[in-house]
């Protein structure tokens, strides 16, 4: 049975904004938050949790960004999320320089 056509994205660049937020997005924050594990717990407990939450976590990311209306706002609360674990992660080097 195929999809209902008033649900489907019609415009190409909200498109191609959701696959490419759901896909490159979605692993920018998971792979910055297991960065700041790394940094703030120990890191090979981190590592060892990137395996298996870090898929899940990214294929969480990935379908909120198909079920989301607008593309752009995707990659915009994804890079703010970015941000902001960036930001721990410098203030993370800064507290435990060493580690």
């Amino acid at each position: 049975m195929p999809a209902n056509k008033k649900h489907l994205t019609k415009s190409p660049m909200q498109r191609f904004a959701k696959i490419s937020a759901g896909f490159a997005g979605g692993y920018i924050v998971t792979e910055a938050l297991h960065m700041v594990l790394a940094l703030w717990v120990d890191a090979s407990g981190a590592l060892i949790t990137l395996r298996f939450g870090g898929f899940i976590l990214w294929a969480v990311l990935l379908i909120i960004a198909f079920l989301a209306r607008n593309g752009w706002k995707v990659w915009l609360w994804y890079l703010l999320v970015t941000g902001l674990l960036a930001i721990a992660i410098y203030f993370g080097k800064v507290a435990y320089p060493l580690a």
